[in-house]
């Protein structure tokens, strides 16, 4: 392998510490750092359903901007999961300027879209709101939340985007202290705005920017100092093709997997607005906060493997690269199996977290039980799918992208209803049903494709 300057002592372990320790030291910081990013948002749902009075209402309002706010975080994805493997394979073929011209035109690429984002929903969110299923009595807590989160596009696009080229390089550590930073500032800032200073949603949406902004201000400072492997540097900001497109071409999986999941709320708001009004609506905003509380532990375990991953296939090691991926579907079945059992057998603690209203607290606690019994295949769905990715297999993972919530899920939301007496049941219930399906189907794949290109001992060029 071709050397490189200035490599870190942790990536020189990517080749040849022990996996498992490897993934501990990994895959610790970036669960940590994906369960406090996730305290961001469902902070917010969490202070806002306990409002005296308006609460329930407020966060069914609220409820409504997660498909912008899960798109949003999308496009910071398609840069993030497509260029920070691409890097990592870079680096593990010994080339780092390339790596550097990756990370350039990645943060470019980010501000871009996060001015354009930013244009389109202050321009048209309120209209965009009411095709996502905001009522009469829900529109104005949307809207006022919604305003002021867009103005912190770019801070989410950083936060979220180039911190990924920490992970990937081997701190994940400092990766996980940028989001634990904004978060700690956002639970601290978001009961002085909403009730202190009696800012309601607004100040949800408020508290939640300025700590992204910190997280981002966090980031930039990392990969422009001395530390770090890869370095953001001037010279390296200008968008090539011939850097970009493979980014995107890896990163366009990831992307569909999340502003899929934005078109699959859409779907589900309206379906359970038409059948089930707002308090329907407002049980499925607990039931996203929950699938939260479930999928980004799992998407930090994939994250901790993804460098190892990455890393020695570039470098040809395919011995480390099963060892790491055997490892992460263990660990991610584990997880799901055992959030499947807990959800099933007390979802009332759960719900307790973000309402007291009793309406909402039932009807909740009745969909809990069938649109999260999926839950115990997330972890294969996630394994599998990760592991693709890692292994710069775009065409693949996009096609299992596009499986669950495209072929499956959406079609079903509507097709399901037709047969059940319970409208509502059928729409919650084409949640397990896709889940478990794409599950088997995302499971038979990968181990059809290892058995070709990791079974034998001969060296598998990485795609470029």
């Amino acid at each position: 392998m071709k050397s490189h300057s200035n490599p870190g002592v942790k990536e020189q372990n990517l080749g040849s510490g022990s996996v498992g320790r490897l993934m501990l030291s990994l895959a610790v910081p970036a669960i940590t750092a994906q369960v406090v990013n996730m305290l961001y948002n469902i902070v917010d749902r969490m202070y806002i359903g306990h409002i005296p009075e308006i609460g329930a209402a407020a966060l069914t309002g609220v409820g409504i901007t997660f498909p912008i706010i899960i798109l949003i975080m999308a496009f910071s994805s398609l840069v993030a999961m497509g260029g920070a493997p691409q890097a990592a394979i870079a680096m593990g073929e010994g080339d780092l300027p390339k790596a550097e011209q990756i990370l350039g035109s990645c943060f470019t690429t980010l501000l871009a879209f996060s001015v354009g984002l930013t244009a389109v929903f202050l321009l048209f969110g309120e209209p965009i709101l009411r095709a996502f299923g905001a009522s009469g009595n829900t529109i104005g807590y949307a809207s006022s939340y919604l305003q002021i989160y867009v103005i912190g596009t770019v801070f989410v696009q950083i936060a979220l985007g180039m911190n990924m080229f920490i992970t990937t390089q081997g701190f994940a550590t400092t990766s996980m202290f940028t989001v634990i930073i904004g978060a700690a500032l956002n639970i601290a800032l978001d009961p002085v705005f909403i009730f202190v200073f009696q800012m309601g949603v607004r100040g949800a949406a408020l508290a939640t920017i300025l700590s992204q902004g910190v997280s981002a201000v966090w980031v930039l400072r990392f990969l422009t100092g001395k530390k770090t492997s890869l370095r953001l540097r001037r010279e390296n900001l200008a968008v090539k093709a011939k850097i970009i497109l493979p980014v995107m071409a890896l990163g366009v999986s990831p992307f569909i997997m999340q502003s899929t999941e934005s078109l699959l709320s859409v779907a589900l708001n309206t379906s359970l607005l038409k059948y089930g009004g707002d308090s329907a609506v407002g049980a499925y905003t607990v039931l996203a906060s929950v699938l939260q509380i479930v999928n980004l532990p799992l998407q930090g375990l994939c994250q901790g493997a993804q460098p190892i991953t990455s890393f020695n296939f570039g470098a040809g090691k395919f011995d480390r690269v099963k060892k790491s991926i055997r490892l992460l579907l263990v660990c991610c079945l584990g997880y799901s199996l055992a959030f499947w059992l807990a959800l099933m057998l007390a979802p009332q603690i759960f719900v307790a977290m973000f309402t007291g209203d009793q309406a909402l607290t039932e009807i909740t606690i009745w969909a809990m039980r069938i649109f999260l019994f999926g839950v115990f295949a997330f972890g294969a769905q996630c394994g599998f799918q990760q592991s693709f990715l890692a292994l710069g297999q775009a065409k693949v993972s996009l096609l299992l992208a596009l499986l669950r919530k495209i072929v499956l899920l959406i079609p079903l939301i509507f097709i399901l209803p037709v047969f059940f007496e319970n409208k509502l049941f059928g729409v919650f219930v084409a949640e397990p049903i896709a889940d478990i399906l794409a599950a088997i189907v995302t499971s038979a794949s990968f181990l059809t494709w290892a058995k070709r290109h990791l079974g034998g001992r001969g060296r598998v060029e990485p795609p470029a």
